[in-house]
């Protein structure tokens, strides 16, 4: 098994890999390292030119082909950043590239690897389900299938990231590394026991769908019955067999994370460092707070931002009412001229800011008695919200929160 993931291997990957990267340099956070204790370093994977790390494993991957496997044609199937990775890489090779993608993959995802010249094949819900048709596929066509993170050499490109990190923080104590089918974590986890047994190394996977913690308690690898997750790009039922015992060896801890966290996460990201990652790379940032350890330098993989605006509008939206900075309350009036204000001077005296009203004259049958009055508003966050909540109740109301309908 160790003959093949070698320091040999990594470094001439490092190398390689430079052709298609750009610097990546760690950002130390003030804002995570005061809210965990530790020295917080962010790894932005997420502004490689294709939007994630996945390039790395994909252009080493090509590289060691022959002429012969590459004019064959390329094929692999990815839920969005190793199919990228592969289009760009061949596109660089001037390899013809057909990648297939779950029917669920952000629209950026998929139009981004078409502008790269790759033919898009759409099939299935998750990942699994497309890599079985893309398998398909180079059987019939003859195809070269390139694994998203099964195999040595993807993983060897991804390793590159662990000899990066250690180039520019030698004395780091522990990585956290998303793990979806484990080739980041194969490879980062390796590369970075070989140049430091001490160090720790965290997988990171979504709590619904975390096959790899799953093998690991196994002590095989085995399947999940679904991977339900917002994480689109760790959305993976079985993880790989080859890259397995690696795992198994290296990686010190797997946390688990909910979909909840990733969008407090998100937040947290773009108010604090201004960066976009998708949800998947912020799995690592999320398990900042779940770390028992302080006063250690770790370093957090945001492994891509390739997040659709659609998906990043929703996020932004249940982030919002998730911290208490949206929420929406209804109370009920006389139907006379007046009441409205009366609300409205209320809710500006508190300091809120209102977002949209909804006035319902149907909410009984007499209008007399009571109208229905739904006001939607932005605050400063939970203490906030009940101060408000609060002053309405003392001024005779009888408010009731409900949820945003943004």
């Amino acid at each position: 098994m160790e003959k093949k993931l070698t320091l040999r291997k990594f470094e001439e990957a490092s190398e390689i890999v430079k052709k298609v990267t750009i610097n990546t340099n760690l950002i130390y956070s003030d804002y995570f390292s005061e809210q965990t204790g530790n020295h917080v370093y962010i790894k932005p994977e997420n502004m490689q030119f294709t939007g994630a790390y996945k390039v790395r494993g994909a252009y080493y991957k090509i590289s060691t082909l022959s002429e012969e496997e590459r004019e064959r044609g390329l094929i692999t199937a990815s839920a969005g950043n190793h199919a990228q990775g592969v289009a760009y890489a061949a596109k660089i090779y001037g390899a013809k590239a057909t990648i297939v993608m779950p029917t669920v993959t952000p629209l950026m995802k998929v139009n981004r690897t078409k502008n790269y010249g790759a033919d898009v094949v759409l099939y299935g819900d998750v990942y699994d389900d497309a890599c079985k048709y893309a398998l398909n596929l180079a059987s019939k066509q003859g195809y070269t299938f390139i694994p998203p993170f099964d195999d040595l050499d993807v993983a060897t490109g991804q390793g590159t990231i662990a000899m990066e990190i250690f180039k520019e923080l030698p004395t780091v104590d522990c990585i956290l590394v998303p793990i979806g089918g484990g080739g980041l974590a194969t490879g980062v986890s390796t590369l970075a026991k070989m140049l430091n047994p001490r160090i720790k190394v965290i997988g990171v996977e979504p709590e619904h769908a975390a096959c790899m913690k799953a093998s690991l308690e196994a002590g095989h690898v085995v399947t999940l019955d679904s991977a339900n997750t917002i994480a689109d790009g760790t959305a993976v039922k079985t993880p790989g067999e080859i890259i397995f015992p690696y795992i198994q060896k290296n990686i010190d801890e797997i946390i688990t994370i909910k979909d909840e966290e990733l969008i407090d996460a998100f937040l947290d990201m773009v108010e604090n460092h201004k960066l976009v990652a998708e949800n998947s790379g912020l799995l690592t940032v999320a398990a900042l707070k779940h770390l028992k350890f302080k006063d250690k330098k770790v370093v957090s993989i945001i492994s891509g931002g390739n997040m659709d605006i659609i998906t990043m509008s929703s996020t932004l939206q249940h982030g919002l009412i998730q911290r208490g900075r949206v929420f929406s309350v209804s109370v009920l009036l006389p139907d006379k001229p007046g009441e409205l204000v009366k609300v409205a001077n209320e809710i500006a005296k508190q300091q809120g800011n209102v977002i949209k009203l909804e006035h319902n004259q149907f909410v009984s049958v007499n209008r007399n008695a009571a109208v229905e009055l739904k006001v939607t508003l932005e605050c400063f966050g939970h203490d906030h919200k009940e101060q408000i909540l609060e002053a309405l109740k003392k001024t005779g109301y009888n408010p009731k929160e409900e949820a945003p309908n943004l």
